[in-house]
């Protein structure tokens, strides 16, 4: 297939223009020359051959932590949330982090509230419902596009083909689930085998997609009416529907939760539907609907103090809008300082493996001293707006904000992070991220909207700027977020 392509490429290109395309080019071969002057440069230091022993042998971002910024750091906070959910939660082998970030947020106040020592909402509902709606929402994408005669081969339709869904999300598909099937406690919705290992039923799902894409596509094209398309998607949301049951099982309509407070005093709630259970006793002490998402984007084409959202991201047809507030990252450090001053953790997205030293959980730019062992600079070449465009950042994680340690004058100058890896790593599952990391490789918060000035809530009364669905603002915190 690609031979093909290739060929029916060169038979429609005139033959003038590729010779002239080829006398144009100014690129020379690496001379053997260069090569052994390569070889020879290394070997003259013996540095090098140092740093070549080691790193024959071990991991080499393990070779580069910086020993002297490690012992200098210490997991200490001098502003926190009351109390740290418990027990430490851990997503496994899925892309969950976005969905366990947000429940580990959501549950603090509802332990508060009713006296819990350990409590967990249950992922596995919100992932469940979150293939089913997305499953559905890219089916009618592919409806939408294929009316607007997006051919199979443009860059929109290729991009939906390429991943039609995975495990990672944002913040208002978040919203958008709570807000339609409520939450339950996961001791009534527990882990399956899929929940925790989401691989194989993935790819299962996606095969169906592409299968259904190339059926929805068809009919636009023999120009069915909207009835017989929407038929068609009823047909094909009822195997999706059945292939997430098989694998996650099915949520109950209703339940009851019992359960002993801190005093050893029983408790239950129900019988009562996900959704009443959401609203009579989350809802109160965390409305989904009072927090708001700033972003720091701090590329030239998309000024701050702007509104923007993406297209086709979303899972939920008839659903809140991905809508992101952009700032200068000054206003996101503040927001979440306030709001953890005022007891509420917040939920952030963010790069989570640069300067990344896992043993110690440290987010720091000066975490590794990569120009000692490589004799140059790396993941802090380019700055943050040069490495979204050119590719080499963007969100892939999503946790927690617990606590922050300040200088004399208030200045946040550290920050407690509640993972979703378990407690085995790090500081019992908890990473210390520094100011300058968080300005480097922070791109989104989620704070009560009483921790955020007027003005900056104002920009959500702008119509949003539309980006593209390749855009790297689009990228889901953990779509490919693993630990195989």
């Amino acid at each position: 297939m690609i031979i093909n392509c290739i060929q029916s490429t060169l038979f429609k290109t005139p033959f003038s223009i590729l010779r002239t395309a080829t006398v144009a080019m100014s690129s020379k071969p690496l001379s053997l020359e260069t090569l052994d002057k390569l070889r020879n440069n290394f070997n003259s230091d013996p540095k090098n051959e140092l740093a070549q022993n080691v790193c024959a042998r071990f991991d080499p971002f393990e070779v580069a932590v910086s020993k002297r910024k490690t012992d200098s750091t210490l997991h200490v906070y001098n502003i926190k949330v009351e109390s740290e959910g418990k027990p430490v939660t851990n997503q496994e082998n899925s892309g969950r982090c976005w969905l366990f970030a947000a429940l580990n947020v959501m549950r603090l106040p509802f332990m508060k509230k009713y006296a819990i020592e350990e409590f967990e909402f249950s992922q596995s509902y919100l992932f469940f419902w979150d293939k089913v709606e997305r499953s559905h929402f890219w089916l009618n994408n592919i409806v939408e596009t294929a009316k607007q005669g997006e051919k199979l081969e443009d860059r929109l339709v290729n991009f939906l083909l390429k991943d039609p869904i995975n495990d990672g999300g944002q913040w208002d598909l978040i919203v958008n689930l709570i807000n339609k099937h409520g939450l339950m406690p996961k001791k009534c919705f527990p882990e399956t085998f899929s929940s925790r290992r989401s691989l194989h039923m993935n790819a299962l799902i996606k095969t169906k997609l592409r299968e259904y894409a190339k059926e929805l596509r068809g009919l636009v094209a023999s120009q069915a009416s909207d009835e017989e398309i929407q038929a068609a998607i009823d047909k094909q949301i009822a195997v999706i529907y059945n292939i997430v049951a098989t694998c996650l099982g099915t949520p109950p309509d209703q339940f009851t939760f019992e359960f002993y407070n801190k005093e050893k005093a029983y408790n239950s709630f129900g019988p009562l539907t996900p959704q009443e259970f959401y609203n009579k006793h989350v809802k109160p002490v965390y409305n989904v609907d009072d927090k708001v998402c700033l972003v720091s984007d701090p590329r030239e084409s998309n000024p701050f103090g702007q509104l923007y959202t993406l297209q086709c991201l979303g899972n939920m047809v008839g659903g809140k809008q991905t809508a992101y507030n952009n700032q200068p990252i000054e206003t996101l450090i503040k927001a979440v300082k306030d709001c953890i001053q005022g007891g509420e953790a917040v939920w952030f997205g963010c790069e989570v493996s640069k300067r990344f030293e896992r043993k110690n959980g440290l987010e720091d730019l000066d975490a590794h001293d990569y120009r000692l062992v490589f004799n140059t600079e790396v993941q802090v070449g380019l700055n943050k707006a040069d490495r979204l465009l050119y590719g080499d950042s963007c969100m892939t994680h999503a946790m927690v904000f617990t606590a922050v340690g300040t200088d004399e004058q208030g200045n946040p100058k550290k920050f407690r992070v509640e993972n979703s890896y378990g407690e085995k790593e790090y500081d019992k599952g908890y990473l210390l991220l520094t100011e300058p990391w968080f300005r480097e490789f922070v791109f989104e918060v989620v704070v009560d909207k009483k921790y955020v000035p007027q003005h900056v809530l104002d920009v959500f009364k702008q119509k949003p700027v539309t980006l593209p669905a390749w855009d790297p603002m689009g990228t889901l915190a953990c779509p490919l977020c693993s630990q195989e």
